[in-house]
């Protein structure tokens, strides 16, 4: 019978980390080495959005923002719909945007762990949280 690799949720901060070739990506990498990778399907969009703000910002060019949408689809990450009224009330117990709240509600959903450098989104998830 063949092993079954890990399923990992792996927020947009970590890849971002990777996408964008952050220094805590060697961190990041290292956690989700081998893994299967899943993440709610808001994940392209914050991507998108956290190229904008690098742009803004002139830590990337525009060839390197336009580029990280194309990058993502490389890392095979499968987005997972989410349960937005569970993803509501999540957000509100914990004080974690919707946005986060959608990580932390897939890796419960999936009890698996959760890949991310945000720090309120990791202390939420608890011994869910990696790295």
């Amino acid at each position: 019978m063949p092993l079954e690799m890990p399923v990992k949720v792996a927020d947009a901060s970590a890849l971002a980390a990777l996408l964008f070739g952050e220094i805590e990506g060697e961190r990041v990498s290292a956690a989700l080495s081998s893994d299967i990778l899943v993440a709610p399907g808001l994940l392209p969009y914050e991507i998108a959005n956290t190229a904008v703000m690098k742009l803004r910002r002139g830590e990337i060019d525009i060839q390197t923002a336009e580029g990280s949408l194309p990058r993502l689809a490389l890392m095979r990450v499968e987005l997972r719909p989410v349960t937005m009224d569970m993803v509501l009330v999540l957000a509100h117990d914990t004080g974690l945007t919707a946005y986060d709240a959608s990580y932390l509600w897939l890796a419960r959903e999936l009890d698996c762990q959760l890949v991310t450098l945000d720090k309120k989104l990791h202390a939420a998830a608890g011994p869910l949280a990696a790295p």
